[in-house]
C-alpha cells in the first residue's frame, strides 16, 4: 500500500487496524494516515492512507489507488460474512486490489473474478500433532483454547496454581485489554495463554504448542464440532516463520466438570491440519448492500432478498435485521416516514451488540436511542452523563467487562457526526473511559490468573536451580527478580506469609538452592567484626540481628555442659543447617572464641576447677573445692565438709581466693555482678539473679543467688560476713570473764538492714540478744545498751568460733568446725530443748522468735 499514492485496507478486527495504522504512521507520518473503525476515528484532512475495519471501509474502495481486504474467507461466516462478501465483490483499487485469505477461497474467487491472479505463500514451519497432554505436562509457550468463559477461567486458575499463571484472551475483552494480556504473554512474564477461538484471528503470538480443551463450540444457532479449517486456523498460532509448532488436546477437559475423556482429533482432521489441506469454501453469504429506504417494509424486503449468483447464499438473519423487524412492528415504527428517517432508523438498528445481551434486550437499547434521537441530536450533557455513569473501575472481572461493552456502544454512537453534538469531545471521553476500564480489567485478570512469583520460580527452577537470581536486601528480604519469596532472620529462612499453600514447596526449593551461598557470606560478615551482636541467654547463644527496619533475635547455638563450667561445648542450632560445612565449622570456632572472651570474669572459678584437678591438693581440700564449684562460688559452711579439712590445708585454699566465713565459704571475686550474671546466662545457676548485686535486697520469693536470708531481707554473703566479723570483734574486746557484750548496730544499719533484720542475721550465727532494761519512770540518763551473748546451739550447725575467740575459752572442751565437741561422733539425736530467750540455732531462730 505504501508504494502507492493512496490506499485503503479493511481488517476483521479494530486491533489489527490499529496495529497496522501505527506501522504506516511510522512510515508516512500522522498527517497522511487515517484510522476508521466503529468506535474510533482519526481522519486528518490530508490523509491518503486509510486503515479501517471491513464494516467502516468504503464499499467500492473510495477511489484509492490501492485497496486490500484482509481475511477474505470470513465472507463464509454466518454473522459478518455478507459484509466481507460485499467488499470482496465491490471494493477495488484504481491500480491494485488484494484479497488476503485462505486458499479454500480460491475456487469461488476464480468463479466470481475470472481475471484474478492467485498468489500463494507457503507456510515455512510445520505443524505436528502430539496427542493428549495433561496440564502439568504442557510445554512452555503454550496456548490453551477453550470455548466457554467458564472453561477459560478454570484452566487459567489451574495454571496460576501450578505454573504461575496465564494470560487470558476472550472475544468479550476490549481490544486494549486483549492487547495488554497478549503483551503479558509475549514479554515472557507468563508462559501460557488461555483463550477462546478469538486467538485464531488477528493475533501474532510466540506460541510453540496449542492445546485444545474442546473441539465443539456454540455458533449462535447450535453446538457443533469445529471444521478442520477452523481447527487449523487456531492450531496455526503455533510456530512462527521457520519455527515449527505442535498441537493436541488437553487431558481432563472432556465431559461435564472436565472429568470425561479428553477430546480427540480424527485421523482425517490431523492429516488436514498437518498437510494444510481443506475442503474449499462452497458459498459466500450475501445480503443486499443497497436496499431501498422508501419505507420500513420495503427496506426489510430488500434485506431479505436472495442472491442470484450460485456462489452466493442468503445471509442468515443477523441481529441488526432482527432488531429492525422487532421495532418496525411496534408503534414507533409507524412514525418512521420518508427515506431519510428510514435510513436513519436502519443506522440505529445497525448498532453492534457489544454487550452480547441478545436481540430483545439490545432492541430495547436501540429503541431508547431512537427516542433520544427524535430531536435530531443527542445533547453533549446527556452523552457525558451516560459516559460518566460507566466511569467506575471498581468491581470484578464480569462487571468490568459489562461496563467496557457498554462504553464501546457509546463510543460507536459518538462516532456518528449526525447523532451527537460535540462529537470529537464526547468520542475522546468515551475512549478515555474505555482505556481506564481496560486497565482495570487487565489488572483484575492479572491479579486473578497470574502469580508472578510462581511464574518466575518455575522459569528459574528449570534445568539448573542453582542459577536462580536470588537477591538478599538489607532488610533481610529475599527476592527473585524483584518478587519477594521470603525473608531471612539470622540464618533462618521464613517463607513469605502471603504465599499460598501450593507455593510454599516451590519457595522452599528455591531458597534451598540459593541460600547456602548467601548465608555463607552472612556468616563471614558476622564473624568479621559483628560479634557484639551475640548475647548469652540461659545457655543459648542468641544473635540479635539488626536490620534497617528494626531488630530480630535468633538462637544460633546452644551450650552443652562439660566438666569445665567455663568451657561449655558449642552446638549450632538447626537454623544454620543450610550453611556449607566449612562455614558451619568457622562459625562454631568463632562463637567459641567469642565465648572464651565473654567468660573471662569466671577466671576465679576456672582457677578453682584447675586446683580441684590437682592430686597434690589433698582429698579434703579437693572435696571442699568441688563443693564450692557446685555451689557456683559459695556454700553454707555447715555443708562444706570443713570439719574434715586439716589446718595445714587452709592456707592453700586461701591462696586460691577462698574466704572462710562464720556462716559461708565463698570466693569473693565470684560474688561480683559480672560472674553471677554469666553463671545465670550459662544456665548453670538457676537461682534468681540480682544483676547489680546490691548488698541488701528484698527476701520475697526465691532467695537470690549469692545471698543469705536476714529476716525479711536478703544479704550478700560477703557483706553478711563483714557484719559477723564485727560482732566477733566486739566479743573479743569484751572484758575477760564477761559472757555478755555490746555490739554497735551502726554497721548493719549503714548497709541497709533494719535493726530487726540485723538481729536475725546475728542470731543465725549463734549470737543471743539480751534487750536492755528500760529506764524507770522519771529516771534520767542514757539508756543501757542491748547486750549479746555468743551461745551456739550444740545440736545445730552453728559455726565454730574464730581462732582469736578460741584462745579465750580456757578449759572448755574444744569444738569441731561444725560446733560439736571434739572427740565425739556426729550428733544424730534431736537437739535439747532450748532455754527461753532468743533462738540461737540457724534454722530455729525464726521459729523461736515467732513463738515468743
Amino acid at each position: 500500500m505504501c508504494a502507492h499514492f493512496s490506499g485503503a485496507i479493511g481488517f476483521p478486527l479494530r486491533l489489527l487496524a490499529r496495529e497496522v495504522y501505527d506501522r504506516v504512521v511510522a512510515i508516512k507520518g500522522e498527517r497522511q494516515v487515517a484510522l476508521i473503525t466503529g468506535e474510533e476515528r482519526i481522519e486528518p484532512p490530508d490523509a491518503r492512507y486509510f486503515l479501517c475495519t471491513a464494516e467502516a471501509m468504503p464499499r467500492t474502495g473510495g477511489g484509492h489507488a490501492f485497496v486490500a481486504l484482509d481475511e477474505a474467507q470470513i465472507a463464509a461466516d454466518r454473522e459478518r460474512g455478507h459484509i466481507f462478501t460485499d467488499r470482496l465483490l465491490n471494493a477495488r483499487g484504481r491500480e491494485e486490489t488484494l484479497l488476503l485469505g485462505s486458499a479454500t477461497l480460491e475456487p469461488l474467487v476464480r468463479s466470481l473474478e475470472p481475471d484474478a491472479e492467485i498468489i500463494t505463500r507457503p507456510r515455512f514451519s510445520t505443524l505436528t500433532h502430539t496427542g493428549t497432554r495433561k496440564l502439568s505436562r504442557l510445554p512452555r509457550r503454550s496456548a490453551i483454547v477453550a470455548f466457554s468463559t467458564e472453561q477459560v477461567y478454570v484452566v487459567a486458575e489451574m495454571l496460576r496454581r501450578f505454573r504461575g499463571g496465564a494470560a487470558v484472551v476472550m472475544g468479550a475483552l476490549s481490544p486494549d485489554t486483549r492487547n495488554r494480556q497478549v503483551e503479558l504473554f509475549q514479554s515472557g512474564e507468563v508462559d501460557y495463554i488461555v483463550a477462546t477461538d478469538a486467538i485464531g484471528m488477528g493475533l501474532n503470538l510466540d506460541v510453540r504448542h496449542v492445546a485444545f480443551a474442546g473441539l465443539t463450540k456454540f455458533d449462535g444457532v447450535r453446538k457443533r464440532r469445529l471444521t478442520p479449517a477452523e481447527m487449523a486456523q487456531i492450531a496455526g498460532r503455533a510456530g512462527r516463520h521457520q519455527t515449527d509448532g505442535s498441537f493436541g488436546t488437553l487431558a481432563g477437559s472432556g465431559g461435564k466438570g472436565g472429568g470425561g475423556p479428553p477430546p480427540e482429533f480424527s485421523e482425517e482432521e490431523i492429516f488436514a491440519i498437518e498437510e494444510h489441506s481443506f475442503a474449499p469454501v462452497t458459498r459466500l453469504f450475501w445480503r443486499n448492500p443497497t436496499p431501498r429506504f422508501d419505507n420500513l417494509q420495503l427496506l426489510i424486503s430488500d434485506l431479505e432478498t436472495a442472491p442470484c449468483e450460485p456462489e452466493l447464499a442468503k445471509a442468515p438473519e443477523s441481529i441488526d435485521l432482527i432488531v429492525l423487524k422487532k421495532l418496525a412492528d411496534e408503534p414507533m415504527g409507524d412514525g418512521v416516514k420518508g427515506a431519510g428517517a428510514v435510513r436513519r432508523f436502519w443506522e440505529a438498528c445497525s448498532l453492534p451488540d457489544f454487550r452480547q445481551v441478545g436481540a430483545d434486550t439490545h432492541a430495547r437499547f436501540v429503541a431508547r436511542l431512537w427516542q433520544d434521537l427524535g430531536e435530531g441530536y443527542l445533547g453533549a450533557d446527556y452523552v457525558a452523563t451516560r459516559i460518566s455513569e460507566l466511569d467506575r473501575t471498581v468491581g470484578d472481572i464480569d462487571t468490568l467487562q459489562g461496563r467496557i461493552a457498554a462504553i464501546r456502544s457509546w463510543a460507536y454512537i459518538c462516532q456518528r457526526p449526525d447523532w451527537v453534538l460535540a462529537r470529537d469531545e464526547m468520542a475522546a471521553r468515551a475512549r478515555a473511559v474505555e482505556a481506564r476500564l481496560s486497565d482495570a480489567l487487565h489488572a483484575r485478570l492479572t491479579e486473578r490468573f497470574v502469580n508472578r512469583r510462581t511464574a518466575i520460580l518455575m522459569k528459574s527452577l528449570g534445568p539448573d536451580a542453582a542459577l536462580l537470581p536470588v537477591d538478599l536486601a538489607d532488610n533481610g528480604e529475599l527476592t527473585v527478580e524483584g518478587e519477594a519469596i521470603g525473608r531471612i532472620e539470622g540464618f533462618r529462612f521464613i517463607v513469605d506469609p502471603n504465599a499460598g499453600h501450593e507455593d510454599r514447596k516451590m519457595l522452599l526449593a528455591a531458597a534451598e538452592k540459593a541460600l547456602p551461598g548467601l548465608l555463607a557470606k552472612r556468616a563471614d560478615q558476622l564473624l568479621d567484626g559483628n560479634l557484639d551482636q551475640f548475647e548469652l541467654v540461659n545457655g543459648i547463644v542468641r544473635w540479635n540481628v539488626r536490620w534497617n527496619t528494626g531488630e530480630a533475635s535468633q538462637d544460633i547455638a546452644t551450650l552443652e555442659d562439660t566438666a569445665d563450667v567455663t568451657a561449655p561445648r558449642v552446638v549450632l542450632s538447626r537454623d544454620t543447617a543450610l550453611l556449607p560445612e566449612p562455614s558451619r565449622r568457622k562459625l562454631a570456632d568463632g562463637i567459641t572464641t567469642w565465648l572464651a572472651a565473654k567468660l573471662q570474669p569466671l577466671a576465679p572459678l576456672a582457677k578453682l576447677q584447675e586446683a580441684a584437678r590437682d592430686p597434690a591438693a589433698g582429698s579434703e581440700a579437693r572435696a571442699i573445692l568441688l563443693n564450692l564449684i557446685a555451689g557456683h562460688g559459695y556454700i553454707d559452711r555447715a555443708e562444706a565438709g570443713i570439719e574434715h579439712l586439716p589446718k595445714e590445708a587452709r592456707p592453700f585454699l586461701r591462696r586460691l581466693g577462698i574466704a572462710f566465713g562464720a556462716l559461708d565459704l565463698f570466693a569473693p571475686l565470684l560474688l561480683k555482678p559480672a560472674p553471677r550474671a554469666l553463671l545465670h546466662a550459662l544456665g548453670r545457676d538457676k537461682r534468681r539473679l540480682e544483676a547489680d548485686m546490691q548488698p541488701v535486697k528484698s527476701a520475697e520469693g526465691q532467695m537470690p543467688s549469692g545471698y543469705r536470708r536476714a529476716g525479711t531481707k536478703a544479704m550478700r554473703v560477703d557483706v553478711a560476713e563483714k557484719l559477723l566479723k564485727a560482732a566477733f570483734d566486739a566479743r573479743a574486746k569484751a572484758p575477760k570473764g564477761m559472757r555478755r557484750f555490746a555490739i554497735d548496730p551502726a554497721l548493719g544499719v549503714s548497709t541497709g538492714l533494719a535493726e530487726d533484720n540485723w538481729r536475725r542475721l546475728l542470731g543465725s550465727a549463734g549470737f543471743r540478744h539480751h534487750p536492755a532494761r528500760k529506764l524507770a519512770e522519771g529516771a534520767q540518763g542514757p539508756a543501757a545498751p542491748d547486750m549479746w551473748e555468743w551461745r551456739p546451739s550444740r545440736g545445730s550447725s552453728a559455726p565454730n568460733k574464730p581462732r582469736h575467740v578460741q584462745a579465750k575459752t580456757g578449759g572448755k572442751p574444744a569444738l569441731r568446725n561444725d560446733g560439736t565437741p571434739a572427740g565425739r561422733g556426729p550428733r544424730t539425736t534431736a537437739a535439747p530443748k532450748p532455754k527461753p530467750g532468743p533462738a540461737t540455732g540457724k534454722a530455729f531462730a525464726g521459729l523461736a522468735d515467732l513463738l515468743k
